[in-house]
């Protein structure tokens, strides 16, 4: 992945890969990550990765603050999707000028393993920000899949 910064998270979950992937793309499964420190507007409240056209400026999906307050947005654009499978987003942002998020979910041991690649390129004056920006976007994901094994369970070695 390109990007000033990167870095990579995966956990296991105690699920099926189509029951994981039906919610992941979902506005609903999307902000239940997300809760309760952001949220995130889709374009369309039907919306779901899965249906956008791939290539094509989906809109702007707001993050707000503790679900309430918009700090930042998202022009999404989804370059790359394996229904099912993966997806890849490949957008700018109001705080980046390149954010890159790849999500794959596959078949693991008892469950499913869910991965997630992020690449970003901070907005200057924020390139001086930028290691902090990287370990506050990486704990953020972390959260993400906590709040993922929440949702499914983790899965048992």
């Amino acid at each position: 992945m390109r990007g000033r910064w990167s870095f990579e998270r995966s956990s296991v979950v105690a699920a099926p890969p189509d029951v994981v992937w039906r919610r992941v793309v979902t506005p609903a499964g999307i902000d239940d990550e997300m809760r309760p420190w952001m949220s995130m507007t889709l374009p369309r409240a039907d919306l779901a990765v899965d249906t956008v056209c791939v290539g094509e400026p989906v809109g702007r999906a707001w993050l707000r603050l503790f679900g309430v307050v918009p700090f930042d947005y998202d022009d999404l654009v989804v370059t790359e999707l394996e229904p099912g499978r993966r997806f890849l987003e490949e957008s700018s942002m109001a705080s980046m000028r390149r954010w890159v998020h790849e999500r794959t979910v596959e078949a693991a041991p008892r469950g499913t393993a869910v991965t997630d690649r992020v690449a970003l390129t901070p907005r200057a004056p924020l390139v001086v920000l930028g290691p902090l920006l990287r370990r506050v976007v990486s704990a953020f994901f972390a959260h993400r899949h906590r709040r993922l094994q929440r949702h499914f369970g983790r899965a048992e070695a």
